[in-house]
C-alpha cells in the first residue's frame, strides 16, 4: 500500500488532481457549517431524529440540514433534474437524438439539466422550509415572506455551488463529483455518530451493538462482492489471414451491480419529492389540503416508506442499467470487429443473449441494493433502537464510492506508467 501511495505522490499530475479534489471537499465541508441565523438548532435536531426520510437526507448531507446551512439541500435537486432528463431522453425523440451526438449532445443535455436544477431547488427549498415551520412552530423564528424568499434564494445558491464543485471534481477523473460529495457528507457525520453511540451506551445494549458491528462487517463484505462480481462472456475473433495465427480470444465482463450507488441516490430524491410538493397545499382548507396532509402522513409511515424505498431502488437499478448498457450497440461492435460469442450467432441473437444474461445479473444486484436500503428499518424493528439506524445505506455508498475512486486512480497510474515505458 505504501509503495502505491509513493508512486501516486511521485506522479505530479495525479498528485495535483488528488490535492485539488481534497481541496474542493474541504471547501464543501466549510460551507456546510455556515448556518442561517434565527434557527432553533435543538428543536431542529429533535425533529430530524424522529423523521426517517429527512434524517436519512441529513446523514447523506453530513449534517447540513441539522445545521440549517447554506447548502442544506445538498445536490438533491440536481440529482432529481438528472433523473428527469434521463427519463425524457428515452421518450422525447429530440433528446434521444442529442444523446446520440456524442460529447456535444451530452453537453447540451447537461446544460438543460443545470438550468432545470434552479426551479427544482427553489421548489424543494420552499417545501422543506414550510415543512419545518409547520411541524414545530417557532423552529425557524418569525418566517415572514421576505425571510422565506431570502432563505430560498440562499439555499438554491448553495445547491448550484455544490453542483459546480461536483462538476469540477468530475473533470479531474478521480471519481464522480456528486458521489464524492455524498461520500464526504457521510464520512463527516461518522465522528458524531460514534460519539452519540458512546455517550448513549448502556451495558444492556451490548448485544445490539455487537449485532450492528456484525451486520456492518457483513455489509462491507457483501458490497465488495457484489460490486466486484461479474460474469465474463467469452469472445472469440475470426482467424487472421496470415499463416500460423489463430483466432484471438477475450471476454466481455458484465458486472452484477453495473449501476453502482446511483439507484440509491435516485430513490432518496424521489421519496423526498412528494412530501416537499405536498407542503405547498398543506394549509389549504379544502380537499386539496386534506390530500396533501394525507400524503405527508403516508410517507411518514415506516411500512409504506420501506416498501416504496425498496421498489424504487429495485426499479432504478434496472432503469439505470438499461441507460448505460446497450446490448444492440455491443453486438454491432463485436460483429464489426469479427468477434462472436461461441455458440451464439452474431447480430440479433448476440444482442438477445446479452440482454437476457444482463437481466438475470441485474436481478441479483437490484435485490441486494433494495435489501441494503431497507436494512436500517429492519434493524430498527428487530432491536427497537435508533442507534446507527442509517448504517446499511451509508456503508454501501462509502464502500462503493471508495472502490470506484480507487479504480480510477489506479487506471490513471497505469496509464502514466505505460506512457513512461513508451
Amino acid at each position: 500500500m505504501w509503495e502505491k501511495l509513493r508512486k501516486i505522490w511521485n506522479v505530479k499530475s495525479l498528485r495535483n488532481s488528488i490535492l485539488y479534489v481534497l481541496g474542493m471537499l474541504i471547501i464543501f465541508r466549510l460551507v456546510a457549517h455556515i448556518p442561517m441565523p434565527g434557527i432553533d438548532r435543538e428543536a431542529l435536531s429533535g425533529f430530524l431524529a424522529g423523521n426517517q426520510i429527512l434524517g436519512l437526507l441529513n446523514v447523506f448531507s453530513g449534517g447540513t440540514i441539522e445545521n440549517f446551512s447554506l447548502v442544506m439541500m445538498g445536490i438533491a435537486p440536481y440529482i432529481t433534474s438528472s433523473i428527469i432528463f434521463q427519463l425524457l431522453t428515452m421518450v422525447v425523440p429530440s433528446l434521444e437524438e442529442l444523446s446520440k451526438e456524442g460529447e456535444s449532445g451530452q453537453q447540451k443535455i447537461n446544460m438543460y439539466t443545470r438550468i432545470t436544477t434552479v426551479p427544482l431547488a427553489l421548489l424543494q427549498a420552499y417545501g422543506f422550509i414550510k415543512l419545518l415551520n409547520n411541524s414545530q412552530q417557532g423552529m425557524l423564528g418569525d418566517l415572514t415572506t421576505v425571510r422565506l424568499a431570502s432563505m430560498m434564494l440562499f439555499v438554491t445558491a448553495g445547491t448550484i455551488f455544490l453542483m459546480w464543485i461536483g462538476e469540477l471534481i468530475t473533470e479531474k477523473k478521480i471519481g464522480n463529483g456528486i458521489s464524492l460529495l455524498i461520500f464526504a457528507g457521510i464520512v463527516a457525520s461518522l465522528p458524531t455518530a460514534i460519539r452519540n453511540a458512546v455517550v448513549n451506551y448502556n451495558p444492556s445494549d451490548l448485544t445490539t451493538y455487537l449485532l450492528f458491528a456484525g451486520i456492518a462487517v457483513a455489509t462491507i463484505i457483501g458490497v465488495v462482492i457484489i460490486n466486484e462480481g461479474q460474469r465474463n462472456i467469452p469472445i472469440s475473433y475470426a482467424k487472421q489471414v496470415r499463416v500460423g495465427q489463430g483466432g484471438a480470444k477475450s471476454h466481455l465482463p458484465l458486472r452484477v451491480n453495473m449501476a453502482g450507488v446511483i439507484p440509491i441516490i435516485f430513490a432518496i430524491s424521489i421519496v423526498l419529492f412528494p412530501s416537499m410538493v405536498a407542503q405547498f397545499f398543506a394549509g389549504n382548507q379544502g380537499w386539496l389540503g386534506r390530500v396533501a396532509i394525507s400524503t405527508i402522513n403516508l410517507f411518514q409511515n415506516q411500512l409504506f416508506y420501506g416498501m416504496i424505498y425498496f421498489l424504487l431502488v429495485f426499479g432504478f437499478t434496472y432503469f439505470y442499467t438499461a441507460v448505460i448498457f446497450n446490448p444492440e450497440k455491443i453486438a454491432e461492435n463485436l460483429q464489426r470487429q469479427g468477434g462472436f460469442i461461441p455458440g451464439i450467432r452474431p447480430g440479433k441473437q448476440t444482442e438477445e443473449y446479452l440482454q437476457k444474461t444482463m437481466t438475470r445479473l441485474v436481478f441479483v444486484g437490484a435485490l441486494f441494493l433494495g435489501a441494503i436500503a431497507v436494512l436500517p428499518l429492519l434493524m430498527q424493528l428487530v432491536t427497537n433502537s435508533q442507534a446507527l439506524v442509517f448504517g446499511g445505506t451509508s456503508l454501501l455508498i462509502v464502500v462503493s464510492v471508495a472502490i470506484e475512486t480507487t479504480k480510477q486512480i489506479d487506471s490513471q497510474l497505469t496509464v502514466h506508467e505505460y506512457d513512461g515505458i513508451k
